[in-house]
């Protein structure tokens, strides 16, 4: 019986995860839609495309939502789904931001620096509160949020767009999670300490081309 429980428990989390993911949607949806009704409606499953594509087209992006993920697996419940969870949320309101016109100082460092610390944490296997580590994911979330959100393409739906970018990063945080699977066997908590120190690479690196 104890072992049924221990087999039901993933599943259990993963539903959780399919649940909220899609509650988030329905949120990102009230936020952006006085924002949408102000853009001419043209274009508009281009603008969900666009949106989409937009996360998984830029690698300082993709390495930060994979290392979400990865992060989470490694922490086990509720971290798994509460991590992914949160950042698209908040990823949501810093779209906004960008979409009003909002500047937010420091953009391309608070991405660079949000793969370095999160790869760092992979690498390290770092435990802290969930707390904490929820309230770092949501602070670099709003960094993504606000690149994205400032990159619409004119005569697009914001909303669309929005729904794309945040049903993206939902897929590269479920693929993340994937991965982080592997944390159950000796040679998968290897794997993920050299994915995450790749990861901190690849922030390190994106760093320099913000700097330069």
């Amino acid at each position: 019986m104890k072992r049924q429980a221990n087999i039901a428990c993933p599943q259990a989390s993963f539903a959780w995860v399919g649940l909220l993911r899609s509650l988030t949607v329905l949120v990102l949806v009230f936020i952006f839609a006085p924002t949408a009704s102000a853009h001419p409606q043209k274009g508009e499953a281009i603008g969900f495309l666009n949106g989409f594509r937009h996360p998984i087209s830029g690698l300082d992006h993709v390495l930060a939502m994979v290392a979400v993920g990865l992060w989470g697996a490694q922490l086990g419940s509720p971290s798994i789904w509460l991590l992914p969870v949160a950042f698209p949320m908040v990823m949501a309101v810093g779209g906004m931001l960008g979409l009003m016109g909002v500047p937010l100082p420091g953009v391309e460092y608070g991405i660079a620096l949000s793969a370095i610390l999160l790869g760092a944490a992979v690498m390290f296997e770092v435990r802290p509160p969930l707390g904490i580590a929820a309230a770092l994911v949501g602070f670099f979330a709003i960094f993504h949020g606000h690149a994205h959100g400032t990159e619409l393409p004119a005569g697009q739906s914001a909303l669309l767009y929005s729904m794309g970018f945040v049903i993206a990063t939902g897929c590269l945080h479920g693929l993340g999670i994937a991965i982080g699977t592997l944390h159950r066997w000796p040679w998968g908590q290897k794997f993920l300490r050299v994915a995450g120190a790749l990861v901190s690479m690849g922030g390190l690196f994106f760093m320099w081309r913000a700097v330069a």
